[in-house]
């Protein structure tokens, strides 16, 4: 069970819970600079809501390009297709509204992932409620 304080290692980035309560997960997230984008997805009901601390975003956010530095905030509505990277090192404030299970969906990614396509495929089914692959 994903708690409070647990830093998860992730390709390319660090990610830490800073809170989690039904309304809201709250994270850290480092960044090396060296990771690609992630897989084009989209949140169906949650809007996440980042603010770069340190470095450098890139981002696309419902087919948009932008790049955001250090103090810049920015939000993702939900269902919009999005995905991001860090152009160099980089840390941000993350924050999930509401919460559902987006903490378990990470420590799971991060610390027991799917082994083949079949696990994976249940996997992302057990967790449509937060997150859905864009074709």
């Amino acid at each position: 069970m994903a708690e409070v304080g647990q830093e998860l290692n992730g390709p390319g980035m660090v990610l830490r819970l800073v809170s989690i309560f039904p309304e809201r997960l709250e994270m850290e997230a480092r960044y090396s600079g060296e990771g690609g984008m992630p897989p084009m997805h989209l949140h169906p009901s949650q809007t996440e809501r980042f603010e770069v601390l340190e470095g450098t975003m890139v981002t696309v956010i419902g087919g948009a390009e932008r790049t955001y530095e250090a103090g810049s905030v920015f939000d993702v509505p939900p269902g919009t297709p999005h995905q991001m990277r860090a152009e160099r090192p980089s840390r941000m404030r993350w924050e999930v509204t509401p919460a559902l299970r987006t903490a378990n969906f990470f420590e799971r990614m991060y610390t027991a992932p799917p082994s083949n396509a079949d696990e994976g495929a249940a996997f992302l089914e057990e967790f449509s409620g937060e997150f859905r692959l864009v074709s």
